[in-house]
């Protein structure tokens, strides 16, 4: 898993909280509350430039145990 990133809710500290509401995942997709999702090298530089334009929330995911 070195060029893809792996959003697992489950795993993140933010779960639950505003910043979990506010989460481009929760924003773009619809899914179950218990499916990671995984976005490629290319779609993290895609979803960021949304995000600096204003047009989208951020990846707010943050894992469990990461400082």
């Amino acid at each position: 898993m070195g060029n893809e990133l792996c959003i697992d809710c489950q795993a993140c500290s933010l779960r639950e909280t505003n910043a979990c509401h506010d989460c481009v995942v929760s924003f773009l997709l619809n899914r179950e509350p218990d499916d990671a999702v995984i976005i490629d090298v290319e779609e993290v530089r895609g979803l960021r430039l949304l995000e600096r334009a204003g047009l989208v929330p951020g990846i707010r995911f943050l894992e469990r145990g990461a400082s």
